[in-house]
């Protein structure tokens, strides 16, 4: 593997020395601002620098809306994020890029070339839903700044457990995670796990770096959280959701990890380190279960 060059060294370095926590709570107040001179202050800067696109959006106009928060989680139009209609085809569940895709080395997931994490430390939860993934098939998914920010459900499926994973707050681009060991292993993180069948899988919302928060529809704001210790969260008596059904939001940028059981399905040829997605685009073939 190179060598980092010094500029990716000395922003990696001074992720260690920030106050990581105190920013992201700084960001989750700043973010709901409604000051009109303040928040449109804050998103035209965001437009400005990070050029999103509005095209889409249920309300195109960025100063329209009440907060910066309102505006980066804002909804789509209908029908903006076709959902890929075949049963056995896994859909996007975010707008981003891939990171890494592919299949567990027994418990072992890849983070960037040459680096590795394990299933079980990710979900820090109990034993045996990290046991269900052993050998199975991962896709770590990149939200930009500039990416819609809700997540919505590759399958059909219903919640079966979610618990919160106190850690660090990491960037989690490209070149932290070439560079820190365990990166999405150490970083805050929000689990859900469900259930479609015969077939488990999780769905990992990772922090990250100035990210104010992480939601899910049950729980809303889960981060940030005090005191940062795992907890488990309650799931209700109705929690199945539709393939396509919104799950949960991010407030900036960061990623998600899907991971399912050994021989269920085959990843799209297409796909690989740097693939452009969208909500709803084919992702996988489910092998037959039912």
């Amino acid at each position: 593997m190179s060598s980092p060059t010094l500029g990716a060294r000395l922003f990696v370095g001074m992720q260690h020395l920030l106050p990581q926590h105190m920013l992201s709570r700084v960001i989750h107040r700043v973010a709901r601002i409604r000051s009109v001179g303040v928040k449109n202050a804050i998103i035209s800067a965001f437009v400005s620098h990070f050029k999103p696109d509005m095209s889409d959006a249920l309300q195109p106009d960025p100063l329209s809306y009440p907060s910066f928060n309102d505006f980066f989680t804002r909804a789509l139009k209908p029908g903006a994020r076709p959902i890929a209609p075949e049963p056995d085809v896994l859909a996007s569940p975010v707008d981003g890029t891939v990171s890494q895709i592919g299949y567990l080395d027994e418990m072992r997931l890849i983070q960037a070339k040459n680096r590795f994490y394990r299933v079980d430390t990710l979900l820090a939860g109990p034993s045996h839903w990290s046991h269900r993934f052993h050998g199975g098939a991962f896709a770590t998914l990149y939200l930009a700044p500039y990416n819609y920010h809700r997540m919505h459900m590759p399958t059909a499926g219903t919640l079966r457990a979610a618990w919160y994973v106190p850690g660090r707050l990491y960037s989690v681009n490209k070149v932290t995670a070439a560079s820190v060991p365990e990166l999405f292993a150490i970083n805050e993180r929000v689990v859900c796990v469900f259930e479609d069948g015969p077939i488990a899988f999780a769905m990992v919302l990772v922090g990250a770096l100035f990210v104010g928060s992480i939601a899910t529809i049950w729980h809303n704001d889960v981060t940030p959280r005090n005191p940062r210790r795992v907890f488990n969260l309650p799931v209700p008596h109705s929690s199945r959701l539709e393939k396509g059904a919104e799950m949960g939001r991010f407030n900036m940028g960061s990623t998600v990890i899907l991971v399912y059981p050994r021989d269920t399905l085959e990843w799209s040829s297409h796909l690989a380190e740097g693939t452009t997605i969208r909500v709803g685009q084919p992702l996988a073939r489910l092998r037959a279960h039912r």
